[in-house]
Parts: C-alpha cells; structure tokens; sequence
C-alpha cells in the first residue's frame, strides 16, 4: 500500500464521495435504501456471529449488485460442496442485491459497510475471515488494504480492464496499481484482462494471477436445466415474441417508436416488456405508454404463475424471474445499452434466443463475444433495431442460424466457477 495514494483516498476522495452518496439518498430512494440500510450491518454481523462457532471458516463475498451475485452464486456453491462447514457471508453495495438475492448455499447477507478505515476495522473484526473474495468490478480500498494489514487472504475473480480503461491512464494506473498489488489473487475473464493487469501491477509473484473465465456462464447453465423440456422443443414452435429486458428510459425513447411499427408490420407479434426497476409507478406509466398506442397490456404480479398469456403486450412487474421468460420468446432486446451500461444478455443467450443490445456493451466480454459469433447484435438507432428484427422475423435461415451461435457461445465459455473454485481453496 502507498502511504500517498491511503492519505489521498481517506482524506480527500472518499469523504467527498460519501457527501454525494449523502445527498443522492435525499432524492432517491433506491439510493437512500442503501445508505440507510448500512447502518444496520453492524447489528446484523453481531447479532449473527455471536451465535457460531469462533472455529469456522468464514468465506466473505461481495457483490455490487444482483448481477454480481449472479457470478458469486456458482463458486459460493462450489466451495460451499467442497467445506460444506463454511460460513458464507455476502455483503452487497446496491439494494437490487440485498433485497433480491437468495440462495441456500449463502448464510448471511449484508449491505457493505462504508468504506471509512475504521468502519470496515469494525467489519473485518466481527467477521474475521479465512477469505474476502470480489466479483467483478466493485472493490472498495480501505477494505482489501485493512484485509491485507490483518493477513486475510483477499480475491477477486471474473476481474476484467477492457481496452482504453482509465485504469490504464498513468496516474489511475498508481492509484489502482497500490489497491491492486494488495489482493493474494487475482483471477480475470480473459488473457486481454491478465494482459491489462499485469500492466497496472507490474511484475513480480503477488499478486498470484490467473485468466479463468467468467462464472456467470455457468450460472445461467445451471438455471436453463430447470428448463429441460423448453430447450427440447424448436424454438420456432414458441410464437414471435420479442422479450424487451431491463429496460431504461434510454432505452425506450430510441426502441418503443420502433415497437409501435413492428407490432402493426407483424400482426402475429407478442411483447414482453420488463422495466428494469418495476414499481407499481412505473408499471402505470407503462400502462398507459402502451394504451396511449392502441394496445392494452396485461400485467404479471404473480411469481408463481409465470406462464404468458395471450395479450400482444404483457408487462412484467415482479423481479427475480425474466430468467424463465426467456423461454417463451424467441428474439431478446437488453436494455441499459443507452444508459449505464448493458445487463445480463447471457440469460436470453442460453434460452437460445438472438440478443440485441445498445451501443455501451464494451465492457462486457460476453457481449462481445456474442458479435463475434452472430448470436448478438449492436443496435445504434432505432432503425437499427427495426431492421435487425425484421431479418430475424422473417428469414427463418438467418435466425436459426442466430439462435445456435448464441447457445455455443454459453457452451463455450462453461467450466470457470469449477476452476475459480479449486483455485480459490489451493491458493
């Protein structure tokens, strides 16, 4: 760790960004959820750990989000089968992932404690662990540097720098160069993103670094078996139904004027709408967008009642479940691409279906790979969109032909959790 960059950080950058989180929480409510529900961490670590054995070993995983977990939830498992006495604790940074986020191999769950130096002292002291283990992208420095200080082994996997990243920039590349060098092990997507690293690292043998893939691919793998007898029939045999998934407000001014014309081009076309955030005000405004266009839309509140009904549009207002829908559609349009940034467009990709996405899909190496294969699509406007549909609507050839290099690309990439998992016990 760099005394420089430690005093930079505590003294300057992260008082300033817990001021903006600060004020954020006084005007958004998904936000203040966050910030308020981190003071509840403490009760809920003390509360927990009081009542186990100081003996077990204590796997800590964070994830930003419910996407993150979803490339946790296979190694959590994993390692979960190989000491099945672990104590697995998850810590999340956004309320999408600690409200929604369930699986029997996770014990305890958690928002991250801010990331003031004696805050996460705090943490670190009541959960002791063997190992803190990051997925992806959301690592907090204070955090691995305290880890490091007290000789926790700390991780991060499925870590990837894509090309031109600011990390790269010669004084980020300090910066993270200090919080990097202070993980034990570093597992990344690809061999480009061991390349990167070892760039910001520098040589040397710590950390130890390794390119195993990406665990979210089997994690999709692992939920489409729930799904045997789908994936056994054609995907022709479904309906044309296009499934619009997470969708932003970006997302909507440049797609929705190009639904209307679908929907009146295919008489026999079906919509799957799914907001990324459904609250009961925004399934409304939804409501009447489509009413307002001449369609009346039936809405899904209901989990456990997931088969779609006829209506041209059906709106989905439940979480936790788009991963089962795909089954029922045959083309997927994944929003966040006007936006922020992609979602998961390899949930789609395993229910065989061709996946469009907008334009901020580069730091995303499944979306990358499904262009390379055929299997994804890059939309920039909304008569990108419209034609793309068009092809796949009508030539039956071309989408086949889609369909299959959207699955392969999931096939390919499978067998990384396994890995992440023997290397995270060995290491």
């Amino acid at each position: 760790m760099n005394a420089a960059w430690f005093l930079l950080y505590n003294a300057i950058v992260y008082p300033l960004l817990f001021f903006v989180y600060l004020l954020l929480s006084l005007v958004n409510g998904k936000v203040r959820a966050g910030f308020f529900g981190r003071f509840s961490t403490y009760r809920i670590l003390k509360q927990y750990f009081n009542n186990i054995e100081s003996n077990r070993f204590i796997y800590w995983y964070h994830a930003a989000s419910l996407g993150e977990f979803q490339q946790i939830r296979p190694v959590l498992e994993g390692v979960k089968e190989v000491v099945p006495d672990s104590v697995a604790v998850v810590s999340f940074y956004s309320p999408s992932g600690y409200q929604n986020a369930s699986c029997a191999a996770m014990d305890l769950k958690v928002y991250l404690p801010f990331d003031f130096l004696w805050s996460v002292n705090r943490a670190i002291g009541m959960v002791n662990p063997r190992k803190l283990i990051f997925a992806a992208y959301d690592i907090w420095p204070n955090l691995i540097w305290s880890a490091k200080r007290k000789n926790i082994h700390t991780n991060i996997f499925a870590a990837r720098v894509k090309d031109g990243s600011y990390k790269m920039k010669p004084v980020f590349r300090r910066f993270y160069r200090s919080v990097y060098r202070s993980f034990a092990t570093i597992y990344t997507i690809a061999e480009k993103d061991y390349r990167h690293i070892r760039t910001i690292i520098g040589e040397g043998n710590s950390p130890k670094l390794r390119a195993l893939g990406n665990p979210r691919y089997d994690m999709v793998k692992q939920s489409a078996d729930n799904f045997t007898q789908e994936r056994t029939e054609s995907i022709l045999s479904r309906g044309k139904r296009l499934i619009l998934g997470s969708m932003h407000q970006e997302d909507d001014e440049v797609i929705l004027p190009a639904v209307w014309e679908l929907l009146r081009m295919f008489p026999e076309l079906k919509i799957l709408y799914v907001p990324h955030e459904p609250g009961k005000t925004v399934i409304e405004k939804y409501r009447n967008i489509f009413q307002q266009e001449g369609f009346t839309p039936a809405v899904i509140t209901d989990k456990a009642n997931l088969v779609l009904p006829d209506d041209r549009v059906v709106i989905l207002g439940v979480v936790g479940v788009l991963a089962s829908l795909y089954w029922q559609g045959q083309v997927a349009y994944i929003g966040g691409g006007f936006s922020k940034g992609i979602h998961n467009v390899m949930e789609p990709a395993i229910a065989r279906l061709p996946v469009l996405f907008g334009p901020r899909h580069q730091n995303f190496q499944e979306a990358e790979e499904l262009l390379q294969s055929g299997g994804g699509f890059a939309i920039h406007s909304g008569e990108d969109f419209k034609h793309s549909c068009e092809l796949l609507f009508t030539q039956e050839d071309y989408f086949l032909k889609s369909s299959l290099a959207a699955t392969e690309v999931i096939h390919r990439n499978l067998g990384s959790a396994t890995r992440i998992v023997r290397s995270l016990i060995r290491d």
